[in-house]
């Protein structure tokens, strides 16, 4: 980040925060240009490890059958979803609503079952799991905390948006967060195709930072 823009965003920081009852999020939008996201091929899905964390530690749940995802899942102290019990979350809003809570992953086969049963609900709130992919379950799921999904949605507007930290938080470290997110979706789209990236605290006006 440029010297002039991390400045900026060290006294964004220190003028928002503290404001409210609660610690407010620190959440990123990133705009773009010249992409057509209604085409499958340019939507977007990522995941991306944030080298500062995100101020504040989820608990991890697996959707899983499988034996071996389900062991490391213990090991790790995650929570283990069968897909027998898909229905009986469906069926239950307080059960759906506690997901929320959670980190979530899955096993790739279970996951046209889980987006039938739960899509509507976890889909508009960017929850959906992620599917693990790779054979180190034990690391995906331990560095959970630290990292967050980048998903196109909805009508595939030109945008996205992502929560990258709280305001308890030193500026250093959310904008080397900043950095992160926006180094791997350029990776991704081009850097010539961000059109424009804004931050804001949970309650405050945006900050456009680049």
């Amino acid at each position: 980040m440029e010297t002039n823009t991390a400045s900026e965003l060290e006294k964004f920081m220190a003028e928002n925060k503290g404001k409210r009852k609660f610690t407010q999020s620190v959440e990123l939008a990133v705009n773009f240009k010249g992409i057509d996201f209604n085409k499958p091929e340019n939507r977007l899905n990522m995941s991306i490890s944030l080298p500062k964390g995100r101020g504040k530690e989820s608990p991890v749940a697996i959707f899983a059958d499988e034996q071996r995802l389900v062991d490391a899942a213990k090991e790790t102290g995650a929570k283990v979803i069968p897909s027998s019990e898909l229905e009986q979350i469906r069926s239950d809003k307080a059960k759906m609503t506690e997901l929320l809570d959670y980190d979530m992953f899955a096993q790739p086969s279970l996951m046209p079952q889980i987006a039938k049963a739960l899509g509507q609900f976890l889909g508009p709130r960017n929850k959906m799991p992620r599917p693990i992919v790779g054979s180190d379950v034990k690391g995906i799921l331990g560095k959970a905390g630290g990292s967050i999904s980048i998903r196109s949605k909805g009508k595939y507007l030109p945008t996205v948006h992502c929560t990258i930290g709280t305001e308890a938080m030193p500026a250093n470290d959310i904008a080397a967060n900043v950095d992160q997110v926006v180094s791997d979706i350029s990776k991704k789209v081009g850097k010539q195709n961000i059109k424009s990236v804004y931050l804001k605290l949970t309650m405050s006006k945006p900050i456009k930072i680049m």
